[in-house]
């Protein structure tokens, strides 16, 4: 560790005599190295990049020539040596440290780009354990890093969108400002941050370490959100670069910008819709502030969205729909109807583009394919000075050894609807509480702090929707009820009973379970314990 010591004040603008270039991803680097150039920059570089820059007929010298040493172990060694990071960590206008660039021949490097060995594609691609090792970058971090120490008279760049910044300064002022300096450095620590996080996350999961001692996440700004979930909060997006199909890797085909709301709604409604087959059936979830008011699987995507749209017609307006299927003609038709704020989907054919076109305001994401719902992951949330990490909830109810604990079974159309209920209950705020008839959710409880209330918010929701459709008895008569976590006493499964339900699955496990059979055996009711919960909160 140095000791503490007091540097002269260095000029704001900061000439760039010499360049060090070294990019993995080579967008834009000729004509910024011609910019270079042309305004006086003598431009240093490594393997692929200096071939790049000489193939354009521009002069380079390569780091070779810089070091005296040349690149070996497979380009593992090339910057790593003290004429590059004396070069770039030297104060200039500290006495001792330009006699030390004296004595060794050491060079000033005024300008660093570099951007690294691309790990997080190579992870993302699937790639085997030793290819990704091969692209953990290591001299790269370490001349970012350094440059960004020494922001005071160096400048780093490491995304090609400051390429424009950095030439526009040194044209205009004859080097880089201070205050840009700083930005490129901020940005520099947060991209070696964020590209350490990537490379430890991977290698904990690798070894199968579940409890690292460290955790660092990071990711890149997708978009500077117009405030949080309230208007009197910041918010931006940020994307992991993990390849799962959602939210964050959709494609926006039309409408507004993405709120912040939007963003948190739209992922759990294709989170929920993916929990259904898309090669068994059509199906749609409709959200709003995260929670499901109606899903429903039919015969074709628009019959999906109708019977999902009966659960709860009222929340419904203003809300998030996702398909697991293309988007067609006559569900875009449907969906039209009323007011709905985004649709997500794989795809969109042409009568969809063209019908939800005419809305000038519906967002429509495009994804390219469905996220895996069993797939592995991480779930992350913040609390007061830490984090919460856990596993994502890839739970299916399909793999599941579910025991009958009642005297009756349920028919296989009870057993079919309790499967998509507590698919469907896996995606709702505890306490959850959701009826199903026939492939689609008739009445949803969600988030309350008792288990009853639940269950008759959900009855009650099946109430209104009746009577807003002009018929006689909620569509709860016979139907199936899930709960997401046990029944702690018989009175939630009593008010399911009383609202029409005649089945129910749950995870089991409460002290009272016997006392619950006997009121399910009691009320002629088919019981299913799955013995796995789906607290969400």
């Amino acid at each position: 560790m140095t000791s503490a010591k007091s540097h002269p004040q260095a000029a704001d603008i900061q000439r760039v005599r010499r360049a060090l270039l070294s990019v993995s991803d080579k967008s834009g680097l000729v004509e910024f190295a011609r910019a270079l150039h042309g305004a006086g920059v003598e431009l240093v570089s490594t393997g692929g990049t200096a071939k790049a820059i000489k193939d354009a007929a521009l002069p380079v010298k390569d780091v070779a020539d810089l070091t005296g040493f040349p690149e070996m172990m497979d380009g593992r060694v090339k910057t790593l040596h003290p004429k590059v990071h004396g070069g770039l960590l030297a104060v200039r206008d500290d006495a001792a440290h330009a006699a030390a660039m004296k004595e060794h021949g050491i060079g000033g490097i005024d300008l660093l780009v570099v951007n690294l060995y691309p790990f997080e594609a190579t992870v993302a691609k699937g790639a085997a354990y030793d290819e990704c090792v091969e692209n953990i970058d290591i001299g790269g971090p370490a001349m970012i890093r350094a440059a960004a120490k020494n922001h005071a008279y160096v400048g780093v760049i490491v995304d090609a969108s400051d390429y424009g910044a950095v030439i526009d300064e040194i044209n205009a002022k004859g080097g880089t400002s201070l205050a840009l300096r700083s930005r490129l450095a901020q940005k520099a620590y947060a991209r070696t941050a964020a590209y350490d996080a990537a490379i430890s996350n991977w290698f904990a999961d690798a070894i199968g370490e579940t409890a690292p001692a460290y955790r660092a996440f990071g990711g890149s700004l997708k978009q500077t959100l117009r405030y949080g979930e309230n208007p009197h909060q910041v918010a931006s997006f940020y994307v992991t670069g993990e390849n799962r199909p959602g939210v964050s890797n959709a494609r926006q085909l039309q409408g507004k910008e993405l709120s912040y709301n939007n963003i948190n709604d739209t992922d759990a409604a294709f989170e929920l819709v993916a929990e259904f087959d898309p090669a068994l059936a059509p199906a749609i979830a409709i959200i709003k502030h995260a929670n499901p008011c109606g899903v429903a699987t039919g015969a074709t995507l628009a019959d999906a969205y109708r019977k999902a749209l009966a659960c709860d017609p009222v929340s419904a307006f203003g809300g998030i729909i996702a398909s697991n299927l293309p988007l067609d003609g006559e569900t875009a038709e449907e969906i039209a109807r009323i007011f709905t704020e985004v649709i997500i989907a794989p795809e969109a054919d042409e009568d969809a583009r063209r019908i939800i076109g005419a809305k000038r305001n519906l967002r429509l994401l495009i994804t390219g394919g469905l996220p895996d719902a069993s797939a592995p992951g991480l779930a992350v949330k913040s609390v007061g000075g830490g984090l919460l990490v856990q596993s994502r909830d890839n739970g299916r109810v399909d793999t599941l050894d579910l025991k009958v604990v009642t005297k009756r079974a349920p028919t296989a159309q009870e057993m079919a609807d309790l499967k998509f209920a507590f698919r469907v209950c896996k995606h709702v705020k505890s306490n959850a509480i959701i009826y199903v008839k026939d492939g689609a959710t008739v009445g949803i409880g969600a988030g309350q702090m008792s288990r009853v209330d639940s269950a008759r918010i959900a009855a009650r929701k099946a109430q209104d929707a009746a009577e807003a459709a002009g018929e006689k008895n909620p569509a709860t008569i016979g139907s199936v009820v899930a709960s997401d976590a046990f029944f702690p006493f018989a009175d939630g499964l009593l008010s399911a009973a009383e609202a029409g339900a005649t089945a129910v699955i749950q995870p089991g496990g409460s002290m009272r379970d016997d006392e619950v059979i006997a009121a399910a055996d009691e009320k002629g009711l088919a019981m299913v314990m799955t013995g796995m919960r789906h607290f969400r909160h």
